[in-house]
């Protein structure tokens, strides 16, 4: 069976943020030259959600106002399955380890076979639904990407220590978040780093969610603010 290659897939991109009260840096790696999707571009770790990550278990899953923006129009499970695809890109891209320790029930997806082997399940509690954006019409691949914030203090592993990475990126490296727009970005990258430098040193979720969507009628800048449903007995 071939997959359609222009189909809208949902994905979820990962923001580190490291040493955000003295001289903040943000976590990128290269794209390769042959990539069909931003080759050469510089962009943070992320990727399409995958069927399984629906079915992960979660130590901690996302906050609840996060959950909240993340169901705009969505199918119920899609808010677990883009925080776990977070946690799985991250690791596959750099080998950084966003979880807590603990025990997979048999069977475990194979595309998560080598994180559960570091003895964590994920976890999704410290990552801040920050920005989202849709690939536009004519390009190779699209997107209905989440982009999602994360403390470094979060991570589980050696913040320098990227040995467990594929080879999806190259150069991974923490880049100084006033110099990173010396590198060469994908437009949007430099939209949400926008956000990213209003959000250093605020750890309270922003009041609202960025959303830039593009389709065949138009090219618009939504904001999806939402807010945290009443518990019932």
């Amino acid at each position: 069976m071939t997959t359609d290659k222009s189909a809208i897939r949902n994905a979820a991109t990962v923001i580190v943020l490291r040493d955000r009260h003295d001289d903040p840096s943000i976590l990128m790696g290269q794209r390769g030259s042959k990539a069909a999707f931003m080759p050469n571009k510089f962009v943070f770790p992320g990727g399409a959600v995958d069927a399984a990550d629906a079915l992960v278990p979660l130590a901690a899953p996302l906050p609840a106002l996060c959950q909240n923006r993340l169901r705009d129009n969505a199918p119920e499970d899609l808010q677990h399955a883009l925080a776990a695809a977070a946690v799985r890109e991250l690791w596959e891209e750099t080998g950084l380890i966003l979880g807590r320790r603990g025990s997979w029930p048999d069977p475990v997806p194979a595309d998560w076979r080598s994180f559960a082997e570091t003895g964590h399940l994920p976890a999704a509690e410290g990552l801040q639904f920050v920005f989202r954006a849709l690939t536009p019409p004519g390009r190779p691949r699209r997107f209905d990407a989440r982009f999602f914030l994360v403390d470094a203090d979060d991570i589980q592993s050696d913040l320098d220590d990227f040995t467990h990475a594929c080879d999806e990126l190259s150069h991974l490296q923490w880049i100084k978040l006033r110099e990173a727009r010396n590198f060469d970005l994908p437009f949007i990258t430099e939209v949400v780093l926008a956000e990213v430098e209003g959000r250093v040193t605020d750890r309270t979720p922003p009041d609202s969610v960025p959303y830039f969507r593009n389709d065949e009628e138009a090219s618009l800048f939504l904001r999806l603010r939402g807010h945290v449903m009443p518990e019932h007995d």
